[in-house]
């Protein structure tokens, strides 16, 4: 799988865990130059606090575009690591 926005691979794995319809893919895939920390965070109800990286691909920020887990709860422990994508990243296999 992998993650792409405005051209580039944000992310490339064939270890994605699926929840919700959402590829997560593990942290060590990441094209880290792309992302920076971000200050929004959601809460989930049974996958806990959710915090958020922006994304920036050829001076194109899509803000809070990815988004993680740090400390999920027991019923996502799964996807502790791993980093799910929305808001224009395509996901392709």
């Amino acid at each position: 799988m992998k993650a792409i926005y405005n051209g580039e691979v944000l992310a490339e794995s064939d270890e994605t865990i699926v929840v919700e319809n959402n590829h997560y893919f593990p942290e060590h895939s990441l094209n880290k130059v792309y992302f920076s920390p971000s200050e929004k965070q959601t809460i989930c109800p049974w996958k806990g606090l959710a915090s958020y990286y922006s994304i920036t691909v050829k001076g194109k920020e899509n803000a809070d575009a990815a988004w993680y887990y740090p400390e999920p709860k027991a019923a996502a422990k799964e996807i502790k690591n791993h980093v799910a994508f929305w808001k224009g990243v395509e996901i392709t296999g």
